[in-house]
């Protein structure tokens, strides 16, 4: 898209800015690159700042107003007004939602600079299903709502010049022309701050482009390949007859039985992930080109996420490995010479602990109450755990790393003996009802999380496949098994899987 001339501001009329952003985008580093730009170019201005709710995970309203300098001090207001706002810089999508809800943008005066990606909200997360908000509905309002508007990821464009988002969006401001300064002035406002000037100036430069010729300006680099599978020669061979054997499957099965497969070899070994094709490989046989191999596709899914269950040994593997301290450092924006301070916080119930112990002897403590109020009082209070010290990172590292024990634990146990049974169940439906049969391999979606989420999902679940022999028989049959896990979705409390499940029984 061309760049809109540069602003003639005249004097005495105040530039109003407001940028929206969540905790740690950087919002009041952005603030003070345009406040320092702005003095730098003879004009007086004023930034303040708002806090916003702790929903938004510390979501904070920046304002700003400027107006050439004439020798007297003028008044600024301290907050942005509905309808009177220049230029809003939104750092995440649901925040472009919000500043058109709260009257910011407008058609006739306002230049909506906004980022595409997500950063979900404590709403979001907290749904057991999909609770994402539509960000296609809130492009679509924001299309009608503003004067002009640039959208992109922005958060993108910054990562992958090793800086933050802040850089990328004071770019695509200097690229949308809405303020009367050159590209040099902006530039010099980063080098002033004189903290990672060069990284910083490679996102402006990716923002700036994308505002002044659109989001396909950039070239964009070949996206790489996964993660190269390593190891013993005698392991390779095993991992690449595994592979052999997905290419033996249905064609429509194949991807995500791959997909599945990295799974669970990840989360224990190969010896485990021919354990998971020979799962599949089951359902398949009792299902049919003529359905499309739509029953063994779901299976190779849910067979997998079953099977790749999360136990305190995953948690602590997940929490210890290199990658994940190099996304933290990453998202800190902390370079190589600077130390960065985390705390993992763990809270295990009884029934975790119990979990990590031998089968039989898990057992005999889950049987009984007083060894389990022993559990919860000795682990039951929450740990803060400091993994940049070497104590509490070996304490988790030895702890993720036992992979070898976990197939003889309790929790182990339990977990087969659940996925064994759930898969009975679909597989006896197939022969009776084949949409029934993939409706119940989804409701597998219910089990997820760790400690009182799994035991909140797991309850869900089991409520749920109850509720198939009261569907046995009825066309309709799979169409209301979709609608009780849609409602056990809906909120954590179940309320409405109640309301859905009384509808059932009513009509059965």
């Amino acid at each position: 898209m061309a760049v809109k001339p540069k602003a003639d501001t005249a004097v005495g009329e105040i530039l109003k800015l407001a940028i929206m952003a969540v905790g740690g985008q950087g919002g009041g580093v952005l603030t003070s690159w345009i406040e320092t730009l702005a003095r730098s170019q003879g004009y007086d201005a004023q930034a303040t700042s708002v806090a916003g709710v702790s929903q938004r995970t510390g979501a904070t309203i920046y304002y700003l107003e400027m107006t050439p300098s004439t020798g007297q001090q003028p008044v600024f207001a301290l907050a942005p007004s509905g309808g009177d706002v220049d230029v809003l810089i939104a750092a995440e999508m649901m925040e472009v939602g919000r500043s058109i809800m709260r009257g910011f943008v407008t058609p006739d005066k306002t230049t909506l600079i906004g980022s595409t990606h997500r950063q979900l909200a404590v709403s979001e997360k907290s749904i057991p299903g999909d609770g994402i908000a539509d960000a296609d509905e809130v492009r679509a309002a924001a299309e009608v709502a503003a004067q002009r508007l640039i959208l992109a990821d922005m958060d993108r464009l910054a990562v992958e010049q090793g800086s933050v988002i802040s850089a990328s969006l004071f770019g695509a401001l200097a690229g949308s022309g809405a303020l009367p300064f050159t590209r040099a002035a902006f530039e010099d406002a980063i080098r002033a701050g004189g903290k990672g000037v060069e990284a910083s100036l490679r996102a402006f430069d990716a923002g700036f482009k994308t505002a002044d010729q659109g989001p396909n300006a950039l070239a964009r680099a070949p996206v790489a390949d996964g993660p190269k599978i390593i190891g013993p020669k005698a392991k390779m061979r095993d991992w690449a007859a595994l592979l052999e054997q997905v290419k033996a499957l249905p064609e429509p099965v194949q991807m995500m039985a791959e997909t599945g497969l990295r799974k669970v070899v990840d989360f224990q070994d190969v010896a485990y992930g021919a354990g998971y094709l020979a799962a599949v490989s089951r359902v398949q046989s009792a299902d049919s080109a003529s359905q499309d191999w739509l029953l063994t596709n779901e299976a190779a899914k849910y067979i997998a996420n079953a099977m790749a269950y999360d136990d305190v040994i995953k948690v602590a593997d997940l929490k210890t490995r290199a990658s994940r301290h190099a996304r933290i450092r990453q998202e800190m924006g902390a370079g190589d010479d600077q130390l960065i301070q985390l705390t993992e916080f763990f809270h295990p119930r009884a029934e975790e602990i119990a979990g990590l112990m031998p089968a039989k002897m898990g057992a005999k403590w889950e049987a009984s109450e007083r060894r389990m109020a022993r559990l919860d009082r000795w682990f039951g209070k929450g740990r803060r755990l400091r993994t940049d010290s070497l104590r509490a990172f070996l304490m988790l590292h030895v702890l993720g790393g036992l992979k070898g024990y976990r197939l003889r634990t309790r929790r182990h146990s339990v977990e087969v003996a659940h996925c064994e049974k759930w898969m009975q169940a679909c597989l006896e439906m197939a022969a009776q009802d084949y949409a029934l049969a993939v409706e119940l391999v989804r409701n597998r979606r219910l089990i997820k999380g760790y400690s009182d989420t799994h035991a909140r999902g797991l309850s869900k679940f089991d409520r749920v496949m109850a509720a198939a022999h009261l569907l046995e028989g009825r066309e309709d049959a799979a169409q209301w098994m979709a609608r009780l896990r849609e409602a056990a979705l809906q909120d954590p409390a179940g309320k409405a899987l109640e309301g859905a499940i009384a509808t059932v029984e009513s009509f059965v």
